[in-house]
């Protein structure tokens, strides 16, 4: 059990402190006032032209607090949490959102929950040097499953974040947020030709996730279906049936769909699913989730960046839209309670709506098999890349890594240089059959929504009606 203690001695800092900066924050008037206290622990690894010859680590310290009034958000941090700067940091911060007079309770409430990611070895107490030998094996073993292998560069990198949060209703958060992640990329040479694949693995845990069964599996992913790569062409465009794998595919969703599920864009009317809570948008049986409770995963968290417990949030439910991903301001406009999803890179930056891990969840047609019987004809992808979306219109470009063509309800050619193109809700709406094979994906998905948010994707096979290939002639 982690103990409140450790953070409040890590950051320097006493309970009445904290309620004395809170105070001095809605000094001229706000309604709200948290403080988020931070100090994280980077370092990385990187393996080139087979030796590690470059790594490094660095810190990051300090605290942010904002004031909120109306629409109105002051907000400010320092890198101390010396008594001095905080205060300072809390009066810039009440200044910008001046307003009228509120209080705050005096008592105080230390919210705790059961911890998803606990650390058995703690990546600070490792020296880095004994993480050459496992990049070493990781190429060795890459080289060895696949002679056209032309180069491989591989990063190991791990962040730990020690996080304190209080607020204006007396409630004291705590957490240590570990994160573990290894990226193979590798080229692949085969006379003229060249291609390439990534494979990676992160997850919210401690030193206790290297090991020989990661390093087989990184290793096998970084080399299968390069064959196919090679032998990939560009098929002919137009309008088709679409049937996208389970796992990585979900980007997808995460990118066309989720997205436009954030409550601040449809709290600004800038979302095209701003008009349609409770109503149906998909077909019955389908159920969209984000989730922060899965155990080690990228996405999870105990508390959001404002303290809000973690929590799976069903924004779909058999194919009803019922909830957007709230945090604290717009859970109070739509006078909802909050989901969990106010995140934020670092104590520089104001929390906002995020996803976590965004999935869609197993269905009750079948298996991927019995998809590709139902579309006949079509094509078959299971990794996207480079995706582009208007979260107003909806409208979606997606770039297809990896997929095959779909003849007669079998996978025949290997495709490429192709993209996916289609609407978000159009897209939900033409969903024919959802395959009971629901993956998460264990990548190192990053989202850029205004700031870097780790976050996870997953979703079953799922067959998709009149999506537009662009390919060949």
């Amino acid at each position: 059990m982690k103990d409140l203690n450790y953070y409040l001695d890590k950051f320097g800092v006493t309970l009445a402190l904290m309620q004395s900066l809170v105070s001095e924050g809605l000094g001229c008037g706000g309604s709200w006032c948290d403080l988020y206290f931070e100090d994280s622990s980077f370092a990385d690894l990187l393996l080139r032209d087979s030796k590690v010859s470059a790594g490094g680590r660095h810190t990051d310290y300090g605290c942010g607090i904002r004031v909120l009034n109306g629409d109105k958000t002051g907000y400010a941090y320092c890198e101390s949490t010396d008594a001095k700067a905080l205060s300072s940091a809390a009066r810039a911060a009440a200044g910008i959102a001046a307003g009228p007079a509120a209080g705050f309770p005096r008592d105080t409430r230390v919210l705790q929950v059961p911890d998803r990611y606990p650390m058995r070895r703690d990546w600070r107490g490792c020296d880095m040097a004994g993480f050459v030998p496992l990049l070493e094996d990781i190429e060795k073993r890459i080289r060895s499953k696949e002679s056209s292998v032309f180069k491989v560069v591989a990063m190991l990198s791990w962040q730990v974040s020690d996080i304190l949060m209080f607020n204006s209703l007396g409630e004291v958060s705590f957490d240590t947020r570990p994160m573990g992640s290894i990226t193979v990329s590798v080229v692949f040479r085969r006379g003229d030709l060249t291609e390439n694949k990534t494979a990676s693995r992160s997850f919210r845990c401690g030193v206790e996730m290297l090991g020989p069964e990661l390093v087989e599996e990184l290793s096998s992913m970084a080399v299968d279906g390069i064959d196919a790569r090679f032998e990939a062409r560009r098929p002919k465009g137009g309008k088709m049936k679409v049937v996208m794998g389970a796992g990585a595919s979900g980007i997808l969703l995460h990118e066309a769909m989720g997205h436009a599920f954030e409550a601040d864009f449809n709290r600004k009317g800038q979302s095209i699913f701003a008009d349609k809570m409770g109503r149906k948008v998909c077909r019955p049986g389908i159920n969209i989730i984000d989730d922060g409770t899965i155990d080690g995963n990228r996405g999870a968290c105990n508390f959001d960046d404002e303290g809000v417990p973690g929590q799976k949030t069903y924004m779909v439910t058999d194919g009803i839209l019922t909830s957007y991903l709230h945090d604290r301001i717009s859970a109070t406009h739509y006078g909802v309670a909050p989901t969990g999803n106010g995140r934020r890179e670092s104590f520089r930056y104001n929390p906002i709506p995020r996803m976590r891990a965004t999935y869609m969840d197993s269905g009750g047609d079948g298996t991927l098999e019995d998809l590709l019987k139902l579309a006949g004809d079509g094509i078959y992808v299971d990794q996207f890349a480079n995706g582009e979306v208007k979260i107003g219109e909806g409208d979606f470009t997606f770039f297809v890594k990896s997929g095959y063509l779909i003849e007669g309800g079998r996978l025949t050619m290997p495709v490429k240089d192709i993209n996916i193109i289609g609407n978000g809700p159009k897209a939900l709406a033409d969903i024919e059959a959802v395959a009971g094979d629901l993956k998460i994906d264990d990548g190192t998905w990053t989202c850029g929504k205004e700031q870097s948010a780790y976050v996870s994707c997953g979703i079953p096979s799922v067959l998709v009606n009149n999506l537009t290939v662009g390919g060949g002639e």
